[in-house]
C-alpha cells in the first residue's frame, strides 16, 4: 500500500463544540454523520471533514477547507439566506465581487479556473467553495 491508496479527512478547530455543530446545522444544513467526546465528523459526497474542539483555534488567514459545488451562485444564495457572510477581497491577483472571484487557471484536470467565495465558520476557520470553469 502506498500513501496514493490513502483516504483524506480535513480537521478543523473549534473552540465551542456546540456552537459549532448549531452554526454548521444553521448555516450550512450539515448534520454530523458521528460524534465522539471533543469531535464531530461530516461525510460529504467525497470527503469527510471532522471538527476538534481546541483550546485555540487557526488564525483564519488560509483557506483551510475547500467544497467544490456545481452552482456556486445556488448555494450563495441558500446560504446567505441562512445567515453566512462571504468575504470580499482586493488584494493584487485576487478581487471579489459581491463576494465572487474569477481565478484564472488550475490543475488541468479541473478545468481552466473557477469561480470562487470564501466565508467564516463560528469558529474563524475560512472556508473556500468554488465551482468549476471547465
Amino acid at each position: 500500500m502506498s500513501l496514493t491508496d490513502a483516504s483524506v479527512e480535513g480537521r478543523l478547530p473549534a473552540r465551542d463544540l456546540d456552537r459549532a455543530r448549531r452554526w454548521y446545522a444553521e448555516k450550512l444544513g450539515l448534520e454530523a454523520a458521528e460524534e465522539r467526546p471533543g469531535g464531530l465528523r461530516y461525510v460529504l459526497a467525497s470527503g469527510v471533514v471532522c471538527l476538534f474542539a481546541a483550546q485555540g483555534g487557526s488564525e483564519g488567514l488560509f483557506t483551510q477547507l475547500a467544497l467544490y459545488v456545481a452552482d456556486l451562485d445556488a448555494e450563495m444564495a441558500a446560504m446567505r439566506a441562512r445567515g453566512v457572510v462571504f468575504e470580499e477581497y482586493e488584494v493584487p491577483g485576487l478581487t471579489t465581487v459581491d463576494g465572487v472571484a474569477d481565478v484564472e487557471g488550475n490543475y488541468p484536470s479541473k478545468g481552466r479556473g473557477e469561480r470562487a467565495a470564501w466565508f467564516r465558520d463560528s469558529e474563524g476557520n475560512l472556508i473556500g467553495m468554488a465551482e468549476l470553469v471547465r
